[in-house]
């Protein structure tokens, strides 16, 4: 699964050129994403480029009655998004990129809490996450609530050492294949393999464990190394 994620090594001008995004979209740098916050999302193209905009991560479909009582859709798994109700419609209309550039995922142990570990490129650059995006209205006459899921797949090699789901990450010339109008399964489900190849991981703090820790300490190499490091 995906269940937190980073977007705070890219300067602010970096990411907007990289990624095409408006200068009204404020740009912070965050250490601690988490379900139910405010994530980044570029969703389909205006005029030719993508449009980015401020989401809940946490897929809510349009035709809910009302918000989900139990966990919310944070993921879309890659091997059911095109069948499963929750997420067919999105995966055909509504697809969207959310920059991130590290993610995190926790290595059980036998005894203690798990072992997060945080996985990024071996350059430091910023990568897109695949994503869908909903519209609720959750009254008439309300404001729609925007909000979004991380599509995961199967791990890559140095990923599943700790855990055998992974966020499916673009290749940067397949960003604009997916956000494509009219693309159907045959052209978006072979872009949701694992990357296999430049990402690099390193174990962490557990402060990362609470949502309210959101700072670069997070980043800083565990004191204590758990068993099988990779490195």
């Amino acid at each position: 699964m995906c269940g937190r994620f980073t977007l705070a090594g890219s300067r602010p001008q970096e990411l907007r050129d990289r990624f095409g995004i408006d200068p009204a979209i404020p740009l912070v740098a965050r250490w601690n994403i988490a379900p139910g916050q405010q994530v980044l999302a570029l969703t389909g193209g205006r005029g030719g480029r993508p449009h980015g905009e401020l989401v809940r991560w946490g897929l809510l479909p349009g035709w809910s009655k009302r918000p989900a009582g139990g966990a919310p859709m944070i993921n879309a798994r890659a091997e059911t998004v095109a069948e499963r109700q929750a997420f067919r419609d999105a995966f055909e209309r509504r697809r969207c990129l959310i920059p991130a550039d590290g993610f995190y995922e926790w290595q059980r142990r036998p005894a203690g809490p798990a072992q997060p570990w945080w996985f990024a490129r071996d350059d430091g650059e910023p990568f897109a996450f695949a994503g869908l995006w909903e519209e609720w209205l959750p009254d008439p006459g309300a404001a729609p609530v925007r909000t979004c899921a991380i599509i995961t797949t199967g791990a890559a090699p140095v990923v599943a050492a700790i855990h055998d789901r992974m966020p499916a990450i673009l290749k940067a010339e397949s960003e604009a294949a997916w956000l494509a109008d009219g693309a159907g399964p045959e052209a978006l489900l072979p872009l949701l393999h694992p990357l296999e190849e430049g990402l690099v991981a390193r174990p962490v703090s557990t402060a990362v464990n609470a949502v309210t820790n959101d700072g670069p300490e997070l980043l800083e190499h565990a004191t204590e190394q758990p068993p099988n490091t990779l490195f």
